[in-house]
């Protein structure tokens, strides 16, 4: 077998899949700075004669998959296949694997990292000593810059998988209250409490989303649910912007219905002229989606894979035997 891998992957991990599986082709999509786009891909998969594919944030639409019906298996190293059409894949019988939790770990530190920067001012008063604004007198920056703890505050968690949870069981020190609403999790740890959606909005200090995008939860959150938070609440999104009405955050945003927001996703990316005016909001902090951009999730996610990959091989050989 012959594998093309477009995804970053350790050199650990090609070694298991040359000596587990075949041939490895090692093509990432990072040498040219973004992903393949579906002509580019399809080219790929000719020159390389592969007989299966790891991929990270190719197009490998119905097109791609069409053209590579022989496909023994498509990897996605991504939480979610959505750079893939599955529905095709699965009418060929072309298994597609993902690896979900991949980056749990790094969300839920960029959590814990911006959340205590937006209550602790951290980046206006950086701005405000770089800008050489302390004169006479050692008290104004320490009434100007006050903040809040983290500590005791209630958070809610609207979606409660491996961010969520992960991001919950880093708030135990703090001590934090969780709340949560996820209709599909029926055990979870009796420290955090399972509420409806409009309780949670309505009685939590932060309000955080780790929802995915299907047809159930695009829009989702929406102008009612935005507008009965707490005036000192914040809002933040390191999932999917979609799952937003956008312009009913902007509303509270921008007209301190909230205490602000913390922002890694967005509709548009690269942003659109709605966006930027969530981005450079005064009470808005912002970032490039890069919640899950660590180098270690890319070892997490070969790890994960890899894993996938042996269980199917053995089933593969049990079918065979």
């Amino acid at each position: 077998m012959r594998i093309l891998i477009t995804a970053p992957y350790n050199e650990i991990g090609r070694k298991f899949i040359e000596e587990n599986l075949g041939e490895v082709i090692y093509e990432p999509w990072k040498k040219q700075g973004r992903a393949y786009h579906e002509d580019e891909l399809i080219k790929l998969l000719a020159v390389s004669n592969a007989d299966a594919l790891i991929t990270e944030h190719d197009h490998v639409t119905e097109k791609v998959i069409s053209l590579n019906p022989h496909l023994k298996f498509i990897g996605v190293c991504r939480g979610t296949p959505s750079n893939v059409a599955v529905d095709r894949a699965n009418e060929l019988g072309i298994p597609v694997f993902h690896t979900p939790a991949r980056n749990a770990q790094a969300v839920a530190e960029m959590w814990i990292a911006t959340v205590i920067g937006f209550m602790r001012k951290l980046i206006p008063s950086r701005a405000w000593l770089v800008a050489k604004n302390w004169g006479e007198g050692a008290h104004t920056s320490y009434l100007q810059f006050k903040g809040n703890e983290l500590a005791n505050k209630v958070v809610g968690m609207v979606g409660f998988g491996a961010v969520g949870q992960r991001v919950a069981e880093m708030l135990k020190p703090y001590p934090c209250p969780v709340k949560f609403y996820d209709p599909f999790i029926e055990n979870y740890d009796s420290d955090y409490q399972k509420t409806t959606l409009e309780d949670l909005f309505a009685t939590c200090d932060i309000v955080s989303i780790h929802l995915p995008v299907n047809k159930h939860t695009i829009g989702m959150i929406n102008a009612e649910l935005l507008n009965s938070m707490r005036k000192d609440a914040i809002f933040i999104n390191t999932a999917r912007a979609s799952v937003v009405d956008r312009n009913a955050l902007i509303d509270v945003v921008t007209n301190n219905k909230i205490a602000g927001a913390i922002l890694d996703v967005f509709d548009h990316e690269p942003p659109d002229e709605l966006d930027y005016r969530l981005i450079t909001a005064e009470n808005v902090l912002a970032t490039p989606h890069t919640a899950g951009a660590t180098f270690e999730v890319e070892d997490h996610h070969v790890a994960i894979l890899n894993k996938q990959l042996e269980a199917w091989k053995e089933t593969v050989s049990l079918a065979k035997a």
